[in-house]
């Protein structure tokens, strides 16, 4: 009614109607259409700058625009800014001088008539920002369990902006320096995680990474303003299990009690502070657990035991041996031994094996932790000695103990033999002495001499007058002679005999023949092994070679005892030849030579040769030495003689070459044949 007034008025001050006309005057122009602030009327701006826009009304009569206005209330009313525009616009800009608040803006069209009707809109400006927020300390380490974790944000403090508080912006990273958002004073509304108001305060986090993150928090006002301040809250992750392990358990059995540790560690949030434990239990009994990273535990009886641990860190983890928080322990959790004081049982097996009379057997045995496979032992000693007991190889088997007494190396007499065994917790005891008798074996006896089953020797003795000699036919090798001498290069049969003690034959039985060749240190061995027959005999041709020692040796078996024979000597003679240049020779004239040589093996002949003594005899005077000579390496000598001497004119000489025996020569003394040389 005021408007429709106000344009009766108008028309009729200018003269256009009459009285009468009112229903049908001119009035100045409609609102503008669709006033509009850019970015909504709702939306709260964080510059002072606003766009307006609107359309020119339609109108079918009227005069034209002739001007456009605008005005700016704050919240109280008050008019604060005011613009006038010649012609009609659909558009302006402008800055509100007024600090942050609400404001509303006018815009109306003028004409000749006058000022038409005002649209309004509202402004929001708010450029303040919004005090500081920041993630909830969480107070200790989140574990694997805690995920999903709901971070809760603190509410700003102070005086909250005029356009409140949208929501706030979040980012979680390793760095204390980052912030949620890009801008340094403004967040967009993407960044703003939370857009549910000062209330709309947690966020849930699938997962974390272990070890720290920042968790960075600004609260973001309802024209996009973020808190200056940047709040950071650090977050520690351990997802890891603590690691337990036990110390003091015996490896397996044990004969005293055991005080067993369970210790923990942790590398992330440790195993010292509020909710961290280790615990150990024993056979399944109530478990001894103590705060910290260690606990002890004293175990007594006798038994199997099953000792488990387990430990929590201080963010919850537990290692317990069980797929828990999604992790599976390596190391078994739970652990056996067992405990036993009482001594195994130990007796010997008295039953004797005929085919192993040395073999000495013994049980032992335990009914809790069993013999042990490892220890145990076999003594011997001279029965009512009181010595200390001498041990023996022994073999621990399952359930018992075995050892080979070697009696050939004991003298006959009586023999007392002690057992020990032990359990597999180290417990020991003896059994009850065992008596024995050596020999235990069958005693052997072996002998040896030259020849076939008969030796034909010549027997000779020496009596005034000369030696006498006579041949014998000796078939017990007792009997025969313990030396020999063969000419050189010829093989010798040796025979023997193998019994028992008591004269039986030992058939099939392998003996050994020793030949000990040549003296000092050129010497060197030779063995052969020959078997017996059915009566215990046996022989064989020993090849050729120089001077010799000959033994026989029987090892022995498990049921019968070595025997040694008694050493042979087997002499060989040295070979040697003589040559002479001439069967005669001149009375101070040209000497004749003799040359030869002495035969030996390959490498026998000493290196500065072997020494010779040439001899000469006459009837009725024995060899006599002349000169003595030395071969060379390969055993040849030469050497010239003249005859000077008178009394040789019409004489028959016989010469020789004799070889004597040395240290460094492996052969008997030996000569040559003799040769004849007339003197003349």
């Amino acid at each position: 009614m005021r408007a429709r007034l106000s344009l009766l008025v108008a028309t009729t001050a200018l003269g256009l109607v009459g009285p009468g006309a009112v229903g049908s005057a001119w009035a100045g122009p409609p609102a503008p259409v669709d006033l509009e602030v850019e970015g909504g009327e709702e939306t709260w701006r964080p510059v002072n700058r606003f766009y307006l826009s609107w359309k020119l009304p339609e109108t079918e009569f009227g005069p034209p625009v002739l001007a456009t206005d605008y005005l700016i209330r704050n919240s109280s009313g008050a008019v604060i800014a005011s613009k006038r525009f010649g012609g009609p616009i659909v558009r302006t800009d402008f800055r509100v001088p007024g600090p942050a608040g609400q404001y509303t803006a006018e815009v109306w069209l003028e004409n000749v008539i006058g000022s038409g009707q005002h649209a309004v809109v509202t402004l929001r400006y708010d450029d303040s920002r919004p005090p500081p927020a920041a993630a909830t300390q969480g107070g200790g380490w989140l574990g694997r369990a805690d995920f999903p974790h709901l971070i809760r944000i603190e509410h700003p403090q102070g005086a909250l902006p005029v356009s409140g508080i949208r929501g706030y912006a979040v980012s979680i990273d390793g760095s204390p320096d980052e912030g949620p958002c890009a801008g340094p004073s403004q967040c967009t509304e993407t960044e703003t995680d939370l857009r549910g108001g000062v209330g709309q305060d947690s966020i849930p986090v699938a997962e974390l990474p272990e070890g720290e993150s920042h968790v960075h928090v600004v609260a973001v006002s309802g024209s996009g303003m973020r808190s200056e301040e940047v709040g950071d809250t650090v977050l520690r992750v351990d997802k890891t299990n603590p690691t337990t392990r036990l110390n003091g358990l015996p490896d397996g059995w044990t004969n005293r009690a055991v005080t067993v540790t369970a210790s923990a560690s942790d590398a992330g949030s440790g195993m010292v502070g509020e909710g961290a434990f280790t615990a150990i239990r024993v056979d399944g009994g109530l478990p001894t657990i103590h705060e910290g990273d260690s606990v002890s535990t004293t175990v007594i009886g006798d038994g199997i035991h099953r000792i488990a641990r387990y430990a929590q860190d201080t963010a919850g983890n537990v290692n317990d041996g069980a797929s828990r928080n999604g992790v599976r322990n390596s190391a078994p959790l739970v652990m056996t031994f067992g405990t036993d004081r009482e001594p195994p049982q130990v007796a010997f097996v008295t039953a004797r094996d005929a085919e192993e009379p040395e073999l000495i057997r013994a049980r032992v045995t335990d009914t809790l932790a069993g013999a042990s496979a490892a220890r145990g032992s076999i003594g011997v000693r001279v029965a009512g000695s009181g010595d200390r007991f001498q041990p023996l190889g022994t073999q621990v088997l399952p359930g018992g103990l075995r050892a080979r007494w070697d009696s050939e190396s004991f003298p006959p007499g009586r023999y007392e033999f002690r057992a020990t065994g032990y359990d597999a917790a180290g417990n020991s005891s003896s059994a009850d002495p065992m008596l024995l008798s050596n020999p235990v074996k069958t005693p052997t006896a072996l002998s040896i001499g030259f020849g076939g089953a008969r030796l034909v020797w010549q027997n000779c003795t020496r009596k005034p007058g000369g030696r006498r000699c006579h041949r014998e036919a000796v078939t017990e090798l007792g009997r025969r002679p313990p030396s020999r001498v063969v000419p050189f290069g010829r093989g010798t049969l040796l025979s023997g005999l193998l019994t028992s003690a008591s004269g039986a034959p030992i058939p099939g039985a392998p003996v050994k023949i020793l030949e000990t060749l040549g003296p000092g240190p050129r010497s060197r061995a030779r063995i052969a092994t020959v078997g017996t027959d059915s009566a215990g005999r046996f022989s064989i041709r020993l090849p050729a070679g120089p001077s010799r020692e000959i033994s026989a040796l029987f090892d022995g078996t498990r049921t019968l005892t070595h025997a040694a024979a008694t050493s042979l000597r087997l002499g060989v003679r040295t070979r040697v030849s003589l040559h002479v240049s001439s069967t005669t020779a001149r009375v101070g004239g040209r000497p004749i030579v003799f040359s030869g040589r002495v035969i030996a093996e390959h490498g026998e002949i000493p290196a500065d040769g072997k020494a010779l003594s040439l001899q000469f005899r006459l009837p009725g005077i024995p060899w006599t030495e002349f000169r003595t000579v030395r071969t060379d390496r390969l055993g040849r000598f030469r050497y010239a003689y003249r005859f000077s001497d008178d009394d040789s004119r019409g004489a028959r000489f016989q010469f020789r070459a004799y070889a004597p025996g040395q240290s460094d020569w492996p052969y008997e003394p030996g000569s040559s044949g003799p040769v004849a040389v007339l003197g003349i």
